[in-house]
C-alpha cells in the first residue's frame, strides 16, 4: 500500500510543478485593418478590448486598453480553404498597453510567428462577405519574461479576390503563457531526484 502512494505522489509532482504559477492569459482585440497579399497579412490598428485573467481577478479588466498588431511572412500557398504564410525571421507581433486599469504604458508583448500562419476560408456571410480564420503560434517576451502562445484571429473580406485586399471588420484573441526558465526547470528535476531517493528508501525499509 506505502509503494502505491509513494508512486502517486512522484506521479503528480511533475505536472503540479511544471505548471505552477503559468497562467494563461487571453489578450482580445477588436477591429483595425487586415490587409492581405502575397508579401503577407498586417494588422494595424486593432483595439485591445479585454485581458483576463488579470491582477488576480479572472474576470479580467476590458475597455479601450491599448493596441494589437502583426504581420506575418509572404504567402506559400493554398490547399482546398487553407492559405498557408510564412513565420519565423521578420515576422512581428506586438501587444501595447495605454496605461488603463493597471496595464503597462507600452508594450506588454513583443514576439513573432514560430511556425507557419493559416488563414482558413470558413463561409460567405449573406452580404457577400467572406469570413477568414488566422491561426498562428507565437514566441516573444511577455512583461519582461519569455512566453509562448496562439492567436486566433477572425475577419471579414468583402472584396472580389478572397483574403487578396483589406478588412476593417474582426477580432481576435491571442493566449499567452510564460516559459519555465532553466534554471526552474533544473530546479524541479533536483527535487524530483530527491523524491525518488526518499521513496526508494521507504521501499527498502
Amino acid at each position: 500500500m506505502k509503494r502505491i502512494v509513494w508512486l502517486a505522489i512522484l506521479s503528480l509532482a511533475l505536472p503540479v510543478a511544471a505548471f505552477a504559477g503559468s497562467t494563461t492569459i487571453d489578450y482580445t482585440n477588436h477591429g483595425g485593418t487586415l490587409t492581405g497579399s502575397d508579401a503577407g497579412l498586417t494588422l494595424t490598428g486593432s483595439l485591445l478590448v479585454a485581458v483576463a485573467p488579470f491582477a488576480g481577478d479572472p474576470d479580467g479588466i476590458d475597455g479601450k486598453l491599448g493596441t494589437v498588431s502583426f504581420s506575418t511572412g509572404a504567402y506559400v500557398s493554398t490547399s482546398g480553404n487553407v492559405a498557408t504564410f510564412m513565420g519565423g525571421s521578420g515576422t512581428s507581433f506586438t501587444i501595447a498597453g495605454n496605461g488603463s486599469d493597471g496595464l503597462p504604458n507600452g508594450t506588454i508583448f513583443s514576439g513573432s510567428f514560430t511556425g507557419p500562419v493559416t488563414l482558413t476560408f470558413k463561409g460567405t456571410l449573406s452580404n457577400g462577405g467572406n469570413i477568414y480564420q488566422l491561426v498562428g503560434t507565437l514566441n516573444g517576451t511577455l512583461n519582461g519574461q519569455q512566453a509562448a502562445g496562439m492567436t486566433f484571429e477572425t475577419y471579414v473580406f468583402s472584396g472580389v479576390n478572397g483574403w487578396m485586399g483589406t478588412s476593417q471588420t474582426g477580432s481576435g484573441d491571442t493566449f499567452l503563457a510564460p516559459v519555465p526558465e532553466p534554471g526552474t526547470l533544473g530546479l524541479l528535476g533536483t527535487g524530483l531526484v530527491g523524491l525518488a531517493g526518499v521513496i526508494r528508501k521507504k521501499f527498502k525499509a
